[in-house]
């Protein structure tokens, strides 16, 4: 596993943090592969970093705070976001950040 390759900064990360209910975890699993199918083909996407365990983390990297907005306004996106409310997440949340320096270091 390698981490995602972003461009120097500045850019943007929103990190997606949730716990979910163990409910249909096949669906969640399924809809998860293809949020990050759509994401990979937004104009602005960078990649991402993900990890799940009791809580799991997503981190995204995105170009500009328009690129995240227009992403927030996919439709596909917008559906999953209420499926997840509806059936997978306790709860969740959502921050975005601005990358002003970044370093990376692999054996």
């Amino acid at each position: 596993m390698s981490f995602a390759t972003t461009p120097e900064p500045p850019y943007y990360a929103v990190i997606f943090a949730s716990t979910l209910t163990g409910e249909d975890l096949a669906g969640y699993a399924k809809t998860a592969a293809r949020m990050l199918e759509l994401a990979q083909q937004q104009d602005g996407y960078l990649g991402e970093d993900s990890a799940r365990e009791d809580i799991g983390i997503t981190v995204s990297y995105w170009r500009d705070l328009a690129a995240i907005k227009a992403w927030k306004q996919q439709l596909d996106h917008a559906q999953a976001r209420e499926q997840g409310r509806e059936k997978w997440y306790c709860g969740y949340s959502l921050r975005i950040a601005k990358v002003g320096h970044a370093y990376s270091w692999e054996r």
